[in-house]
């Protein structure tokens, strides 16, 4: 929140998020933009975070443990869950999820997110106002610990949204696009945004557990019923986030990989 109430003249010298740094208003390469403000950061532990650190005047080693001490502990409930979602499939090993993210390559990525109060909503009469717009996560699972103010939707199989009420004593778990393809469908991906609050600010952290970038993504043998029975094209996770980065936000990104569609 330090960081966050500062100048922006002193944020910018953080940015831009290239992929790492700091944003403003600006989500992705595709014009997408909402009222958000965020950093985003490696969870490489040889990230440099002398840039955030000359900006809040403390040691990059304090907050590079800070944020190693977060990460790797939200790693390690995100094994715990995906353990017991392979478990709940009846999928062994039980780890096949969870080794993806201890794998020393894993492209897994730290985010936090700021939603300044914006006042102006009142003037257009309660019309929602789009912090971050719809998605889905590419990866394989996320998880969200945000401070006691409201936003976060989800948007029901009937199509209409559905707020998630706040709790800052709670962790929000998705699954991402690549957990619905390794369980060819049983868990789902499902599309969430956030909406500006008028009076409070809200404040959000998200590990995005992902894949080394060279990991083949497919389907389970084990939960196809004959050799036609996947409903997705293989395909590794590079190929998948770059193709993620060149759709907008609202975009359906498996639709590249499904075979229904291909056919």
């Amino acid at each position: 929140m330090k960081f966050f109430s500062s100048p922006l003249s002193e944020k910018l010298k953080a940015g831009p998020a290239d992929p790492f740094g700091y944003g403003n208003k600006k989500i992705g390469q595709n014009g997408d933009i909402g009222l958000v403000e965020y950093i985003l950061l490696s969870t490489d532990s040889e990230f440099n975070y002398q840039k955030f650190a000359s900006i809040l005047g403390v040691n990059p080693e304090t907050i590079r443990s800070a944020v190693n001490d977060y990460v790797s502990t939200v790693k390690k409930m995100s094994c715990e869950i995906l353990e017991m979602l392979a478990e709940g499939l009846n999928i062994h090993p039980k780890n096949v999820f969870s080794k993806l993210l201890m794998d020393e390559k894993s492209d897994s990525v730290f985010r936090l997110n700021h939603y300044p109060p914006c006042p102006e909503i009142q003037e257009f009469n309660g019309k929602n106002m789009i912090g971050f717009g719809e998605h889905t996560d590419p990866q394989i699972i996320s998880v969200l610990r945000s401070n006691n103010t409201s936003g976060l939707q989800i948007l029901l199989k009937n199509g209409h949204w559905i707020s998630v009420p706040p709790d800052q004593n709670s962790f929000f778990i998705n699954v991402g696009d690549s957990l619905q393809v390794m369980t060819n469908g049983r868990f789902k991906s499902v599309k969430h945004r956030v909406l500006a609050n008028s009076v409070k600010s809200r404040l959000s952290m998200i590990y995005f557990g992902g894949p080394p970038l060279t990991e083949k993504i497919a389907p389970l043998s084990s939960l196809m019923e004959g050799e036609d029975s996947s409903l997705y094209k293989e395909f590794t996770w590079l190929e998948y986030k770059k193709s993620a980065y060149k759709t907008g936000l609202a975009d359906n990104r498996l639709i590249h990989f499904e075979k229904i569609a291909a056919s």
